[in-house]
């Protein structure tokens, strides 16, 4: 671990703001009582840290103790939390703008002499905007840096709401999805995924991300434990980056690896087709990407599909054959979504 940084205070999250803002005035207290079910303490001092290899939940310099999980993480744990950016990166391909992942990212409070004073991590953190947002290098300085929009805590032998979920809202993060794995269901917590939305000063609950709009608590939960990404949550996730891009005015054809691949589709079908001229090589070139990108998920279609295809290529960008291909369960579907019926 490298630690460094300035202020207590806390930053806002990119999505509230269109450029980089200084952080509020307003100090940040920590709440008392803190307690952290599932993990043990350990005596750590200050010059301890940067040597300290293993995962701490919590840390505090005030009595140099660090909470460290009574069990190792497991496969559960890790996979679930790794899922999210999987998640994020196909939402930000129809969305059509990146969207930045941190992982288990040191979160830490500095004193006044810019000491570590308090650390804790996360699970998972997403950026939506991380071009504009001042983002960690090393670890996350409440105050200093802006803070993600969204906040992953996986609860598989630990519970967060006596610990971590106070911090969380002590420091102003925006939003915090809490999930507990259905290996790690209680009759008291059930399996799901509780999102915790700042309302002013305080968490409340609520049915569906801000962050990622319409995404509802059940959809994520679903998402985030499946073993696979099924078709089902493609169209989710193709619905969300909709709303998303809507809002900020992008879209499919404004994703960087799809232009890479309908440009180099589109130079192959120009060559293939340049007797019947560049506007049909266009054409066919986007059909033959969008039939490799649903080769590439399994989707099987008949033998006219690159001939119709080429038709209703919608060029030069074929931004609507793009996003169809990404979420549709059938050849049949697949039509549907662009207002045509399967022949």
């Amino acid at each position: 671990m490298a630690y460094g940084g300035l202020s207590t205070r806390a930053a806002r999250s990119t999505s509230d703001r269109d450029t980089p803002t200084s952080a509020p005035t307003r100090d940040r207290r920590t709440p008392t009582g803190l307690q952290f079910p599932g993990c043990r303490p350990i005596a750590l001092r200050r010059d301890q840290l940067a040597d300290f290899d293993g995962r701490l939940e919590y840390w505090e310099a005030r009595t140099e103790t660090a909470w460290v999980l009574a069990e190792p993480t497991g496969g559960i744990h890790e996979s679930t939390s790794r899922r999210l950016p999987e998640l994020a990166r196909l939402i930000a391909t129809v969305r059509g703008a990146p969207i930045r992942a941190f992982g288990s990212v040191d979160l830490r409070v500095n004193d006044d002499a810019g000491r570590a004073e308090r650390i804790m991590q996360a699970d998972e953190t997403l950026y939506l905007h991380p071009r504009r947002a001042r983002m960690p290098s090393g670890p996350l300085i409440i105050g200093l840096h802006d803070l993600p929009d969204v906040v992953l805590e996986v609860d598989h032998t630990t519970d967060i709401r006596r610990g971590k979920l106070p911090l969380y809202e002590a420091w102003g993060f925006p939003e915090l999805w809490m999930l507990v794995p259905p290996a790690g269901a209680t009759r008291r917590w059930p399996a799901g995924v509780t999102i915790h939305r700042l309302q002013g000063d305080r968490y409340g609950v609520v049915p569906e991300s801000e962050a990622f709009p319409g995404w509802t608590a059940s959809e994520i939960h679903v998402a985030l434990t499946e073993p696979l990404t099924t078709e089902r949550t493609c169209r989710v996730l193709e619905r969300v980056g909709r709303m998303l891009g809507t809002r900020e005015g992008t879209g499919p054809e404004d994703d960087p690896l799809l232009r890479v691949l309908g440009s180099r589709e589109r130079a192959e079908g120009e060559a293939a087709g340049r007797a019947e001229g560049k506007a049909a090589g266009r054409a066919e070139g986007q059909a033959e990407l969008v039939r490799a990108m649903l080769a590439e998920r399994g989707v099987t279609v008949s033998e006219s599909f690159t001939a119709r295809a080429a038709k209703a290529a919608d060029t030069p960008g074929g931004a609507r054959m793009a996003a169809a291909a990404l979420a549709c369960t059938d050849e049949a579907d697949f039509w549907r979504r662009l207002g045509r019926t399967c022949i």
